[in-house]
């Protein structure tokens, strides 16, 4: 077992690791994906998206919930008209919203999602969510972001929901550091975190996204907080210009990076070493005897991670350390060195590093390594499956609960059970 949970006991001074980078083409969804697990963490918030038939069909597809359970998210379709600009397609917006608070009063938040069309005939959203939220405020606050997938991977859709979130939040009016956890997390899990910050003193904890619109965090000068999510960069930027300060830290994945990215926590409120080890040694002893079923599995397998999620650094410090899985390549969208910079330190000297991403290179070099499993987006699973290799959909990893000592073999679970069927289907 390769499990490290007194931090990080890595050189500060490594040498940086090589990467390869590319481009080409690329395999991903776009950043509308976010609204699927965004809509149910802020549960009085609307997403609105203005684009076109295909997003529509994307989201409902995606999200898989039925018209008739009057889902929290919807799509303004732009037909050809709008396209044309034969119609004011800001007349035609504020028409659509004026419909839907009257018919949703319980929103309280609405976001205008912006999409491919609509930045393509350059419908400014910003401006529609400013003359909207004069219109309807203070019932109903109404901002905006972009889910266009022209540049961007799906998990940025979060990214950029949060980020137009920062701007919204009051000022800190306490003089005391207070403790912001960033990223959207199961409700179970943000939970487990605040039973365990309370456990370590850490008393006022806020989260971002919260709940409710009307419980957004303040933020300020005397904000310490935490990313949940490796793919929060915008939102990390706008925290920092209100100057709130990141703690750096692995990412809560495992034993080892919950460990870590809790003690960065405690160290920054001064919690005492003996009241850090009491509160989270039961946790670590619980976790790591789950994880040892799924070690016996997955211990000397190989596995080559694709670009998709952002997640896949962590989730290969996790597979590595903590299952002794073998990392034939591990690929990311985008490499953010700094907020990445205690995962980096945690992976093997000899890992393959991709960024970016050139879709017919990779599988060139996938099919070369023939892994025993490959993590990959929906729409490279299938030919994959089909040539005789056991995938992992890197979407799935977004939409289930896994941060946490409670998650960790939940986690490891994700890993092993493609090889299990995989198994059965072969013998």
């Amino acid at each position: 077992m390769n499990v490290h949970v007194q931090g990080c006991p890595v050189a500060a001074d490594v040498a940086p690791k090589p990467v390869r980078r590319e481009s080409g083409q690329r395999e991903v969804f776009c950043g509308l994906t976010g609204i699927v697990w965004l809509h149910r963490k802020i549960q009085d918030a609307f997403f609105l998206v203005v684009g076109s038939r295909t997003c529509a069909h994307l989201i409902q597809s995606a999200a898989g919930v039925m018209i008739f359970a009057e889902p929290r998210f919807a799509t303004a379709i732009m037909e050809e008209k709008d396209l044309a600009g034969l119609t004011d397609a800001n007349d035609e917006l504020d028409r659509i919203v004026a419909q839907l608070i009257a018919r949703r009063p319980e929103i309280r938040l609405l976001f205008l999602v912006g999409s491919c069309p609509s930045e393509v005939i350059k419908l400014d959203l910003s401006r529609a969510a400013l003359r909207l939220s004069q219109k309807f405020s203070p019932a109903v606050r109404i901002l905006n972001y972009s889910g266009s997938g022209i540049e961007t991977t799906f998990t940025q859709g979060e990214d950029a929901c949060l980020a137009s979130l920062v701007p919204a939040a009051p000022p800190t009016r306490r003089s005391e550091d207070q403790l912001l956890i960033v990223g959207s997390l199961a409700d179970v899990v943000e939970d487990q975190f605040i039973r365990l910050f309370d456990a370590l003193g850490i008393g006022r904890v806020q989260f971002l996204p919260p709940r409710k619109a009307s419980a957004l965090p303040a933020i300020g000068p005397n904000t310490r907080f935490l990313l949940a999510q490796p793919f929060l960069a915008d939102t990390a930027r706008a925290l920092e210009d209100r100057g709130a300060v990141r703690l750096a830290a692995p990412f809560p994945l495992g034993v080892e990076g919950t460990t870590a990215w809790l003690r960065a926590a405690a160290d920054a409120f001064g919690v005492a070493p003996s009241l850090f080890e009491a509160v989270t040694q039961p946790h670590r002893i619980r976790a790591e005897r789950a994880l040892v079923r799924y070690r016996d599995q997955l211990s000397g397998r190989r596995i080559f991670l694709f670009p998709d999620s952002q997640l896949e650094i962590p989730l290969a410090r996790f597979l590595s350390r903590e299952l002794s899985m073998q990392l034939v390549e591990v690929g990311t969208p985008y490499l953010h060195r700094e907020h990445l910079a205690e995962e980096l330190r945690l992976l093997p000297d000899d890992v393959v590093l991709s960024e970016g991403q050139d879709v017919d290179l990779q599988l060139d070099r996938c099919r070369a390594a023939r892994p025993d499993l490959v993590v990959c987006g929906l729409g490279l699973a299938n030919p994959l499956e089909a040539e005789g290799m056991a995938t992992k959909w890197s979407i799935e990893l977004v939409f289930t609960p896994i941060q946490g000592y409670e998650q960790a073999a939940d986690l490891a679970e994700l890993f092993a059970r493609p090889l299990v069927r995989r198994a059965r289907l072969v013998a």
